[in-house]
């Protein structure tokens, strides 16, 4: 039996038999999944002999009468098709860079019976840097993924081994990939210089696109390690870093 039809199988036993009459004249979820598997296959990035990276978030957008009929269903849709990627993942020696995630998302552009797959790699973060006690918003932060990272002197690793400030689990960051170092005057309140080192990592770093080993950056200064981009932001109402 092959991995879609076990799926389905799966699929029909969870929603109790509803399944088969719900999505007779819409999407099918076995083609969601098929689809899925697909931008798996066709985005795996080769980062060694038998390890590929693959997406692991995705964005299924549906019509709005589709998306409304599935309504019911979406959760228990979702997780199901996390694990059919996650088997789909193992057997292929693929790897997730995080968590897995789908979601379904309404398009006005898309007919009943139509649909669209989004991905993405998204690194599951960690961040082992001591919080600020004070209260006070941080000057400087790190956006990582759609969160930030506050950033305090003197300054942060970010890396994928245990021992970096900032973890990041992208198979292209390495161990000890890049250090972002703050210094300001010593009122704490003038304005604050931040700069990024590489640290001898194999991929190397770019910031806003240009290959460096070094550079001082600006608020909205876009880093880029591995697969996964930091972006540099200023708050003036912040306290001093």
């Amino acid at each position: 039996m092959g991995g879609l039809q076990r799926f389905e199988e799966r699929l029909e036993r969870a929603i109790s038999g509803i399944f088969a009459r719900t999505f007779r004249s819409a999407v099918q979820p076995v083609e969601i999944a098929a689809a899925l598997q697909r931008e798996l296959d066709n985005k795996a990035q080769i980062i060694s002999r038998e390890r590929r990276m693959v997406p692991n978030i995705f964005h299924v957008e549906l019509s709005v009468g589709d998306l409304e009929r599935m309504a019911p269903y979406t959760g228990t849709l979702a997780d199901e098709l996390c694990d059919q990627l996650r088997d789909h993942a193992d057997q292929q020696g693929y790897v997730f860079p995080g968590p897995v995630h789908v979601d379904f998302e309404r398009a006005e552009d898309l007919g009943t019976g139509r649909f669209r797959v989004l991905s993405k790699a998204e690194a599951a973060v960690t961040d082992r840097t001591r919080p600020d006690r004070s209260g006070r918003p941080s000057r400087a932060v790190l956006e990582i993924n759609g969160a930030e990272h506050p950033l305090s002197a003197p300054g942060v690793v970010v890396g994928r081994g245990s021992e970096a400030d900032l973890r990041i689990n992208d198979p292209g960051v390495s161990r000890r990939h890049a250090q972002f170092l703050i210094s300001q005057t010593s009122t704490g309140q003038g304005p604050v210089q931040i700069e990024v080192h590489d640290m001898g990592s194999t991929n190397g770093i770019r910031v806003d696109g240009q290959k460096v080993t070094r550079a001082v950056l600006r608020d909205g200064s876009r880093v880029q390690i591995g697969h996964t981009d930091i972006t540099l932001r200023l708050h003036e109402g912040g306290a001093g870093a």
